[in-house]
């Protein structure tokens, strides 16, 4: 009898990655041809009367840099970035252990009421912020119905505005990333691990937090990414308040018509943030690996 395993033909093999292959040009051609261009365009001059002058100097990057304007600006971004991500997780990863877990008939209803703001535009999302947050807002009307407050508080136009609606945009991506990852979980280890006497708390530090790290991980880069290249929440909620990367290399291309000092910017923020997220990545990886080997 005849127990050989017909292996796949060379075909067979190569007509996945050829089929793959015409789409992934596509997508790579518009990722780093707009890239490519900006790079060229950060080198050149800024003329008022031309727009721009083909040239190679790295005054704008020294600009960038020597500039406390934009150096506080890009404090600003990471900073706002980096807490709003923070938020996102703390907030988010109970409702994604909550979803993972749960075996409830609505639990269906519950993913549709957490995808239903992604289908909502940012600016749509901003408008109610500004609703809810406003001087007349429901949120001083609340305060002022309660007796806490006399007098309308100033939530608009301020770095708390900017923090609470763009974690509120980024919050489902997180907690979807987390759903995905926490649902692939045994959780008989969970009760395990109580069943040897350790409590809730222990368990999900010692047992799920680690085996959850990848998902941590990809959601947390995600949830950066956005929240770093972020530019209606920002500029609705935060105005004259705070102002962050992509509302101000925006500003330059527009308003200023300076093509390489925008390009400039741009760069910077692209590279920053792909360097900080790839960082953290690596951290929670490294924290991952050296939990699950001990």
């Amino acid at each position: 009898m005849n127990t050989a395993v017909a292996r796949p033909s060379r075909e067979s093999r190569l007509l996945g990655p050829s089929m793959a292959f015409p789409a992934s040009l596509v997508v790579l051609l518009i990722i780093m041809v707009p890239i490519l261009l900006l790079f060229r365009y950060s080198f050149n001059r800024f003329d008022p009367n031309e727009m721009m002058q083909e040239a190679f100097t790295l005054q704008n990057y020294v600009r960038f840099f020597s500039d406390p304007y934009y150096h506080d600006v890009f404090v600003d971004t990471v900073g706002v970035a980096a807490l709003c991500t923070v938020l996102a997780l703390v907030l988010g990863f109970p409702v994604a252990y909550f979803l993972a877990k749960t075996q409830s008939r609505y639990k269906s209803l519950f993913i549709i009421l957490l995808v239903f703001p992604l289908m909502v535009g940012n600016v749509v999302r901003a408008a109610g912020w500004m609703v809810i947050l406003g001087n007349a807002g429901a949120l001083n009307s609340l305060l002022k119905s309660l007796g806490l407050i006399t007098e309308s508080v100033q939530f608009m136009y301020t770095p708390t505005a900017v923090v609470i609606g763009t974690t509120a945009v980024v919050m489902p991506y997180l907690i979807l990333t987390l759903q995905s990852v926490l649902e692939g979980i045994d959780f008989s280890v969970e009760e395990a691990a109580q069943n040897l006497g350790a409590n809730f708390f222990t368990t999900f530090r010692r047992v799920v937090l680690p085996i959850a790290a990848p998902g941590v991980a990809a959601g947390t880069m995600l949830v950066f990414i956005l929240c770093m290249n972020a530019y209606a929440t920002p500029v609705l909620l935060g105005g004259t308040g705070l102002t962050m990367m992509a509302p101000a290399l925006y500003d330059q291309i527009t308003r200023a018509s300076n093509w390489p000092f925008g390009s400039a910017m741009a760069l910077i923020l692209v590279l920053a943030t792909l360097i900080m997220a790839m960082l953290s990545n690596w951290l929670i990886h490294r924290r991952y690996v050296k939990t699950m080997g001990s």
